[in-house]
């Protein structure tokens, strides 16, 4: 795997570090543009919880997507990335008045609302600059999704979005407040889905929803699915881009739009999770009673999702070809939960060789905190090593 890396550019950076390669990134996003073109009225946000890196957020505000932002943080990263304020969409299930009153300074497209005390603020912020703020509704369809339950977020149970049952109350108060508009509704189920029949169960819901709308003589401008489709963890080379036309076309054949109206999809990992990888370097090999393991310099708070979420990473050791050994792939914080992989099969490891974990350009650099009073990752691009 070292031809995808170049590694004689690699020495003498200081590791753990993110490296994107933004060819892989380019063509993810031609690909995207690429399937969407082929669908009306059907438009991408980029979700920047998934990765802010600014050099990455560039090049994605430069191929034409919008922005999902879930913080006011995120809201400016894309202005300052150059994502226009009119394709900027706003969610989460507790926005702050300072947020809120950014989004709507920026006259950003539309504020993702998740309970009636929400709008009620939003109403009042509005009317305090004399603005009148554009706001779908998150509504929560019980519709369960094949994935890690830390990242289902369209169930009953789960603390996002309004119940189904009142919806229609909900539409009916905002049109009673001077300072919102109601312009659509959003969904989002979960993460790291690769089975389309999950989006086929929201489709069938969305349908039914806007059946019982119709009836009461309520149009909805702009549906909102979110994102949720999911990358092969286990075969970064060989499926280097998601897909996305199975994932557009599953929309286009079980979503019934109406004229006008517009689908909006809000795609995070899949944008960008496979153009990168965490490079860290080997400490030490050191022999247990039962196992050996591979000690890094990289850790659980430079890539938490193996902690947090028992998250899979392919892992290659990027410096050796010789013949491969089982180790515990671990790393220097001090947490039994510090643990990359158990029992993994890698090329022979040594002091200094470089380690890389794959696929980890969504929610890893990102999510990287100083625990143990680490420095943070820096996250470098192809064009870092030209």
């Amino acid at each position: 795997m070292k031809g995808i890396f170049p590694i004689e550019r690699f020495k003498g950076v200081e590791t753990p570090f993110y490296y994107y390669d933004t060819a892989i990134l380019r063509e993810t996003l031609k690909t995207i543009n690429n399937e969407v073109s082929k669908h009306e009225g059907f438009e991408v946000h980029y979700a920047v919880k998934a990765n802010a890196n600014a050099k990455i957020l560039n090049i994605i505000s430069n191929s034409g997507l919008g922005a999902d932002c879930v913080s006011g943080g995120e809201i400016r990263a894309s202005l300052a990335a150059g994502f226009p304020a009119n394709k900027i969409v706003y969610a989460g299930v507790g926005k702050s008045d300072w947020e809120i009153n950014l989004g709507l300074e920026k006259d950003i497209f539309c504020f993702n609302v998740e309970s009636i005390p929400e709008l009620e603020i939003i109403n009042e912020l509005a009317e305090k600059q004399g603005k009148v703020a554009q706001v779908a509704f998150r509504i929560n369809p019980n519709v369960g999704a094949h994935t890690h339950a830390n990242i289902t977020t369209g169930l009953a149970e789960n603390k996002f979005g309004i119940a189904m049952e009142d919806m229609e109350t909900v539409i009916e108060e905002a049109a009673k407040m001077k300072n919102v508009r109601f312009i659509g509704l959003h969904f989002h189920i979960g993460s790291q889905i690769l089975e389309m029949d999950d989006f086929v169960a929201l489709c069938n819901r969305i349908n039914e929803l806007q059946n019982k709308l119709e009836a009461h003589r309520i149009k909805v401008e702009n549906i909102n699915v979110g994102g949720g489709l999911g990358i092969s963890y286990d075969h970064p080379n060989r499926q280097p881009i998601p897909g996305f036309a199975e994932y557009f076309d599953t929309y286009a054949r079980h979503l019934k739009l109406r004229p006008g109206q517009k689908l909006h999809f809000e795609l995070g990992r899949a944008v960008v999770a496979q153009c990168g990888s965490l490079i860290t370097q080997t400490l030490y090999i050191k022999q247990g009673s039962f196992k050996q393991f591979c000690i890094v310099d990289a850790g659980m708070t430079d890539l938490i999702r193996p902690a947090l979420y028992q998250a899979y990473h392919k892992i290659e050791n990027i410096s050796s070809d010789e013949p491969v050994e089982t180790y515990d792939v671990v790393g220097p914080i001090c947490e039994s939960s510090d643990v990359f992989a158990k029992a993994i099969d890698i090329n022979k490891a040594h002091r200094g060789d470089l380690i890389a974990l794959r696929s980890a350009g969504a929610y890893g650099e990102i999510m990287a905190s100083q625990y143990n009073c680490r420095k943070l990752p820096v996250g470098y691009t192809t064009e870092d090593f030209a």
